[in-house]
């Protein structure tokens, strides 16, 4: 399967030190895609990098072919590129359906498609059901419900790629399942998904190829079975040393 985006050889360094070094991944069409690893790895470093946000020292960003690397971050997302952050980010004084609307309408400024935004902003908020608290200030809202309008926010732009950092944060288990089960929908209508997260068993059970960063160093890759197999993998995780580490 062909990437529709990737970094080559990404390094990162803020002064002496260095956050992400030659990492590079590929996030497929119609899958979710996982980047994990231990606090400070450098994963919301890169996801940075491949919104245009963090301006890397070294490396490329690819995106369906082309080359993104020195693209402002409003450019990448009128090619297709949507992110969700780690810190909830939303309009608290707005309701849910404004915060979307608000998302709807601008992405009408480039897309000349012809689309009605507030029938687009309909369907997203019962696509990820929402429709019930449509009117309520997102500032009531418990957290949860809120991380669905910064999800259902990013959608309103009809991205190809949507990058989510730390989307279950502050979800119950409930609302985890829910979440998941919402990615496995959007990858079956073609969306790819790139997500930062650090719930093991939501990213075990939801993405189908991880990349694992430690130190800034891609260490490991592949399905959920061969990465917690992997030994580098758990020496990370678990600070214990693998065999080849002691010799």
């Amino acid at each position: 399967m062909s990437s529709i985006l990737s970094t080559q050889d990404v390094v990162v360094r803020f002064g002496v030190l260095q956050a992400v070094s030659q990492a590079s991944i590929e996030v497929i069409e119609g899958r979710v895609t996982g980047l994990i690893g231990p606090n400070g790895a450098g994963k919301t470093t890169l996801f940075n990098v491949i919104t245009g946000l963090q301006e890397p020292t070294a490396g490329k960003v690819f995106f369906d072919g082309q080359d993104i690397t020195n693209k402002t971050p409003f450019k990448r997302a009128r090619l297709g590129i949507a992110r969700t952050f780690q810190k909830l980010e939303v309009f608290g004084s707005l309701s849910a359906r404004e915060n979307i609307l608000v998302a709807a309408e601008q992405r009408k400024t480039w897309d000349r498609s012809g689309f009605d935004p507030a029938k687009v902003c309909d369907e997203i908020l019962a696509k990820v059901g929402l429709s019930h608290v449509s009117e309520f200030m997102v500032g009531t809202l418990p957290t949860g419900t809120a991380r669905l309008v910064e999800l259902a926010r990013a959608l309103a732009s009809n991205p190809r790629v949507l990058l989510l950092d730390e989307p279950s944060s502050g979800l119950n288990e409930e609302e985890t399942e829910e979440m998941a089960a919402l990615l496995k929908t959007f990858v079956e209508e073609g969306l790819a998904v790139l997500l930062v997260e650090h719930d093991m068993s939501f990213v075990m059970g939801t993405c189908e190829y991880i990349h694992v960063l430690d130190f800034g160093v891609v260490i490991a890759e592949g399905t959920p079975a061969e990465v917690q197999a992997d030994s580098h993998v758990q020496a990370a995780y678990l600070g214990t040393k693998t065999e080849e580490q002691a010799s």
